[in-house]
């Protein structure tokens, strides 16, 4: 198992760009199923979940050709079936969290799917109820293998209908929208995820000929189709990334310029930092965050303690809080952080109780920062990566810290996050990968 040593208390200083986001990768690279034709897909980042996925896709009879580190072509016109009900399969799908993306497209072209109960983050429970009550909607029944814990759904042929989803999930949207678009009649999604990862999919999928609107709205309308043909696309930058940037430039930064993030598409991220108190400059289509001496925590027009919460989108990510709660821990102030999504996903803080941070862990959804105002530093310490935001925050965390730190089980970073170690030392960080 792979370990990150951190020296703490180096600056970071100097540019650096965000990889393609991951979140996209995984819908868009799961949609070239919908057709037999060549799909290129561009700015694919090179981290341990997409090139799982790819590696799926091969083995599933997916022709891949790597025109570069992060530029694939996707030709699925010879799928293999008799791999996709093999045992190997089903492991392999129970290891990677993205695999459940495979269950729309797979459905939509070819009326039937076999998918395991995907891995993933242990950050709490992640039902699937959204997906398989969308493609009942659709006309497909589910058969669950309880021996195998395998799904298995078919369709002799989906029809279009209305339907109100439960949650704004945004792989459950993203898997009803692949099953849609080749169904017969108009499907309309209410309630549906609207993330700009959604919308980069609904717009490829238009590019290979889709039907749909209402994008980057809840309320989408798919006019079905016969069939589908290849496309190009390329993936937006990573707002997950560009956020722990910032939030690792508030911290340790003497000057960083986050290059080429898709302003537009950040959403109130940018916002959520400067709650904390974060100077922010814009340039262009880049993000600047200068030497932060201090930064002091805002507060509500009423005078009440400031609480950042995670929502669906346009509300602040979840996958940002562990970084916004270690940003928070050398602020001048306190906030409350509420995690309304996930029930294991806050109890990372204990670590960063024991590095010196003063935290109250309310309950599983609520935590409580006081923060140190650089009055006092954090103090290395040897932890482990529960999931990747809370190995990147924990990262972000121990390069602040005084002394030497370790962080084990790096292999959840790595899923996330292309070479960290090795852009984050270019900017004068010292962090060395060892498999001792």
């Amino acid at each position: 198992m792979e370990s990150f040593v951190i020296e703490g208390g180096h600056p970071l200083k100097g540019s650096i760009s965000p990889q393609g986001a991951k979140n996209e990768a995984l819908e868009v690279i799961s949609a070239v199923l919908l057709t037999g034709e060549e799909v290129r897909i561009s700015n694919i980042p090179d981290i341990l979940d997409v090139n799982n996925l790819i590696l799926l896709l091969q083995n599933m009879g997916v022709k891949v050709t790597r025109n570069s580190r992060n530029d694939y072509t996707f030709k699925a016109d010879e799928p293999d079936f008799s791999y996709m009900g093999s045992d190997e399969y089903v492991r392999k799908c129970s290891s990677l969290r993205g695999s459940v993306l495979l269950m729309g497209p797979l459905l939509g072209r070819f009326g039937r799917a076999t998918i395991a109960e995907p891995g993933g983050d242990k950050i709490g429970r992640r039902r699937l109820d959204t997906h398989f009550l969308g493609f009942k909607y659709l006309g497909a029944e589910l058969v669950v293998d309880d021996e195998r814990n395998v799904y298995n759904i078919e369709a002799e042929k989906l029809k279009g209908c209305y339907m109100l989803l439960d949650e704004a999930s945004i792989t459950g949207t993203a898997n009803i929208i692949m099953a849609a678009v080749l169904a017969e009649g108009t499907t309309t999604i209410y309630n549906a995820a609207c993330e700009p990862y959604i919308q980069q999919l609904c717009h490829m999928l238009n590019g290979m000929g889709a039907n749909i609107s209402g994008i980057g709205s809840n309320y989408i309308t798919i006019v079905g189709v016969k069939s589908l043909h290849g496309t190009t696309h390329r993936i937006l930058p990573d707002m997950i990334e560009v956020g722990s940037f910032i939030g690792m430039a508030a911290m340790v930064g003497d000057g960083v310029r986050i290059k080429d993030v898709s302003l537009r598409n950040l959403g109130i991220i940018p916002d959520a930092f400067r709650r904390l108190g974060v100077r922010l400059e814009t340039e262009g289509d880049d993000i600047i965050v200068p030497g932060q001496e201090h930064y002091e925590v805002d507060s509500f027009i009423d005078g009440t303690i400031m609480t950042l919460a995670d929502a669906p989108w346009p509300g602040l990510t979840p996958d940002l809080l562990s970084v916004l709660i270690v940003v928070a821990t050398q602020a001048r102030g306190s906030v409350l952080f509420h995690q309304k999504m996930f029930e294991s996903r806050l109890f990372f803080v204990d670590k960063l109780i024991d590095m010196g941070a003063q935290i109250i862990l309310c309950d599983p959804h609520r935590a409580v920062v006081i923060g140190h105002d650089r009055c006092r530093q954090l103090r290395a310490g040897r932890m482990t990566s529960p999931d990747i935001r809370a190995g990147i925050a924990l990262l972000i965390a121990a390069m602040s810290a005084r002394g030497i730190s370790r962080i084990d089980n790096i292999a959840q970073i790595d899923r996330g996050y292309e070479d960290i170690e090795s852009r984050l030392n270019a900017l004068g960080a010292r962090i060395t990968r060892t498999d001792c």
